[in-house]
């Protein structure tokens, strides 16, 4: 057993420098090779995350801006509904003045007709009145020069 002991002692000698060889490569290669290339994975990780942020951010800011245009708009329709009714509301006052007024217009026209037409059938009545006296006149003079004759 001792044999045994003893040729595993030589053995672990022996390994020894290959085991500080092992380190020194291990410590070599994590410095050169697996730091830089974990600096640059982390690197791009950020740059990644970074870009992902970054884009949730701009959408949330498009998103924001969009509900505002919107906002904007439905204010602006509103504002344009409300001055189109107080524009229709105005018109229909002009309007209901304007029938009004020509409803009193011709109202009066239709007075001054009336009275006009009254006026003209009164001459009329007196004109004919007399015309029907004078030709009556003249038929009764006529029928007596006519059974004097």
């Amino acid at each position: 057993m001792e044999a045994t002991l003893n040729a595993l002692g030589g053995i672990l000698l022996n390994a020894i420098p290959t085991f500080l060889l092992f380190l020194l490569l291990h410590f070599y290669l994590k410095s050169t090779f697996f730091g830089p290339m974990e600096k640059v994975l982390h690197e791009r990780d950020e740059a990644t995350a970074g870009a992902r942020r970054r884009a949730q951010e701009s959408l949330a800011k498009a998103e924001e801006k969009s509900r505002q245009y919107e906002e904007t708009m439905r204010n602006a329709r509103s504002e344009i509904y409300k001055e189109q009714e107080a524009q229709r509301k105005q018109w229909q006052t002009e309007q209901s003045a304007q029938i009004a007024d020509a409803a009193a217009r011709s109202k009066a026209a239709l007075e001054a007709a009336r009275a006009q037409l009254a006026s003209e059938t009164a001459a009329a009545r007196q004109a004919l009145d007399a015309e029907s006296r004078e030709l009556a006149s003249k038929i009764a003079t006529q029928i007596l020069e006519g059974r004097a004759a």
